[in-house]
């Protein structure tokens, strides 16, 4: 069975993501993935709103033929990291990569380390990733900084034999599936579909549009405008 999926989506409960996980399920459903990765920065808040309202099973089982994968994009003192397939506290943020690449993995996730050589975006830096223990780079990301930056993380893969992923790094429905990961399994499962990306990835390579990037940085500016606001006291 070949499987399309988004490995990297931020939705409302990550504090620059603009969609409900509704919005993002149809999203995904249009853009003819079988599943995606919910990796909201710093928080599985998403994870436990989806699974009580009814949109992802916490045995790993896909909803209606759509597969959430649980998952979370954690600010380590290092960088970024995503934790994919794994439920993760929100404590984490400013931890060594190398603690939280740990806690992953004991939880029966994968570490993956999300757009690095883009410092810009909080890549981790190649020097801590020689030391980390990695379960596999996402070596396309669709809103990167520069190109430059996919093809660096493509030749460290490889240099490393370390999987291969690709995502959207969607922080609004509209990016949902512009880029994702194709994984071979018989096992439509967040089980199966962790044990395939270690085997071995194919990758579908687009980048974002002009228009949603402005609407990704629009978006963004907008949400931290309305949270400063209702910040502000009264009078």
């Amino acid at each position: 069975m070949t499987l399309r999926i988004d490995l990297h989506v931020h939705s409302l409960f990550s504090a620059d993501g603009v969609s409900r996980p509704e919005e993002l399920i149809t999203a995904a459903r249009a853009a003819g993935l079988n599943g995606f990765a919910i990796t909201d920065h710093n928080t599985c808040d998403a994870v436990d709103y989806m699974i009580s309202h009814g949109l992802m099973r916490a045995d790993g089982q896909p909803v209606d033929g759509m597969l959430v994968i649980p998952g979370i994009e954690v600010t380590t003192a290092d960088g970024h990291l995503l934790c994919l397939g794994c439920v993760l506290p929100s404590s984490l943020k400013g931890m060594p990569s190398a603690e939280v690449c740990r806690l992953a993995q004991e939880a029966g996730g994968l570490a993956v380390a999300p757009h690095p050589y883009d410092l810009f975006r909080a890549g981790i830096r190649e020097s801590v990733l020689d030391t980390l223990p990695l379960d596999g780079l996402e070596v396309f990301n669709a809103a990167t900084t520069l190109k430059r930056h996919n093809r660096k993380a493509y030749d460290y893969a490889q240099k490393r034999g370390l999987p291969m992923t690709a995502g959207s790094d969607a922080h609004h429905a509209g990016a949902v599936g512009v880029a994702c990961t194709i994984v071979e399994t018989d096992d439509f499962s967040v089980r199966g579909v962790l044990e395939a990306l270690r085997r071995g990835t194919e990758l579908e390579q687009q980048y974002l549009s002009t228009r949603q990037t402005i609407r990704k940085t629009w978006n963004n500016w907008f949400r931290l405008r309305r949270k400063k606001r209702a910040a502000q006291p009264d009078g």
